[in-house]
């Protein structure tokens, strides 16, 4: 898969529904690298920076996680430079963490999810980790060049959703949408 261009500033990883691998975006600021989401896997964090490799972009120098679910935080613990995440992603990721230690439960989310089953093929070993930074309502990164903005939110989806505003670019990246595009 390619790394798409929005402008000569952002970039997008496009959805794999197959293992339900998230879009991940990518900020490509003067002085730092952001990307946008940890994708499900230490695999998919691999794929991930091997495209950014082939458009000659350096590995993120941090890398904000738009809300706790798993196929947006398992690839966390791969993930090159620092986290940001808001701090009810870090209570959610904490009680994840818990659970994952207990077989039987990594044996119900394999079962229960197909997704999952197939990402985690082998037995390979899935991981929670926290973030290395947390924040409560805002978080204002200069770039260099352009701004991340980046914000909680209200949404349906999850608790702790996170939004980042590009204001340079006119850009919003979102962390999840349902079939008409919109915000879940």
């Amino acid at each position: 898969m390619e790394l798409k261009k929005i402008t000569s500033r952002v970039f997008y990883y496009p959805h794999q529904p197959e293992t339900d691998r998230p879009m991940l975006a990518y900020l490509n600021g003067d002085k730092i690298a952001l990307a946008i989401d940890a994708g499900n896997s230490a695999d998919h964090v691999d794929e991930f920076y091997k495209s950014l490799e082939i458009e000659d972009l350096k590995k993120p120098d941090f890398t904000v996680i738009t809300h706790w679910h798993w196929d947006h935080t398992f690839g966390m613990h791969k993930i090159h430079g620092l986290s940001i995440a808001h701090h009810k992603t870090n209570e959610f990721l904490k009680q994840e963490r818990a659970k994952l230690s207990d077989s039987a439960y990594i044996k119900f989310l394999i079962n229960d999810d197909e997704c999952l089953a197939r990402e985690y093929v082998d037995n390979k070993r899935i991981i929670a980790v926290l973030s290395d930074i947390q924040f409560e309502k805002e978080l204002t990164l200069n770039l260099g060049g352009i701004t991340a903005k980046i914000f909680h939110t209200a949404s349906p989806h999850s608790e702790d959703t996170v939004l980042i505003y590009i204001p340079e670019e006119k850009n919003i990246v979102l962390g999840r949408f349902n079939k008409r595009g919109f915000l879940q």
